[in-house]
């Protein structure tokens, strides 16, 4: 059964991958894991159990070194964010925690889209962070989609057996579909694709994190939510 607790590894270790994909690295200070994710030029903090100054501080030091503008915090919806505005951090869009059995996505069909390491049209932060499929050992995936051979939406999938606490729990990450190309099965297909290579790498639960928007999507492809998170932000660069 996936849990939030389970999201939430799992969401760290997407970061994770990126980071290390991407030149980036993780980092700790006093009780606070940070992800520095250089094609972004996010410092992400994941799921402290407490806000901590003595952790803050230091860690919002290196983020500045790094060259980061933005910083962003993502915690459980139970953790009370007391400190965070008064770091100049402001309240952002709550992840929607769904999940789904693998094989709910089985029946869809992936009419359209690809499993694909290279896409051309990609430049700047989908350029970089594409580099996370081509990472050994393989644990992440890219559908790509497209509509009269142009690139019309993508998502991620993700499997590590180490992640989201069990061997079982994969993910998809990262979905959209162009506004001119919605409404035409293109989701489903994405959602089926990139959730049948996640299991069929062994993953037997999906986990995602929904906008409000996504969720009528999801949750008519089988997906139920199991919770909300928050997330705030502080850009450096205003």
């Amino acid at each position: 059964m996936t849990t939030i607790a389970g999201c939430q590894r799992l969401q760290r270790s997407w970061y994770a991958a990126l980071a290390q994909a991407t030149g980036g690295r993780t980092f700790s200070t006093h009780e606070c894991d940070w992800i520095w994710l250089p094609a972004r030029s996010e410092l992400m903090l994941m799921f402290p159990a407490r806000i901590s100054t003595a952790g803050l501080r230091p860690g919002l030091a290196e983020g500045v070194r790094l060259g980061a503008r933005t910083v962003g915090v993502w915690l459980n919806g139970a953790v009370r964010a007391t400190g965070l505005a008064e770091f100049g951090f402001t309240p952002g869009w709550q992840p929607w925690w769904m999940s789904a059995p693998a094989d709910a996505l089985s029946t869809f069909r992936t009419d359209g889209v690809e499993l694909t390491s290279e896409v051309p049209e990609y430049s700047g932060v989908l350029a970089a962070e594409l580099a996370v499929v081509s990472a050994a050992p393989a644990r992440a995936w890219h559908a790509l989609a497209r509509v009269d051979g142009a690139a019309a939406g993508a998502a991620y999938s993700f499997f590590d057996r180490s992640a989201g606490g069990s061997s079982t729990l994969g993910g998809i990450f990262n979905m959209e579909v162009l506004p001119q190309h919605r409404r035409r099965g293109l989701g489903t297909a994405l959602l089926a694709a990139a959730g049948g290579q996640a299991a069929a790498a062994g993953a037997k639960e999906l986990a995602l994190n929904a906008t409000p928007a996504g969720y009528e999507l999801y949750s008519r492809r089988g997906f139920d939510l199991i919770g909300r998170g928050q997330t705030w932000w502080l850009h450096l660069d205003r």
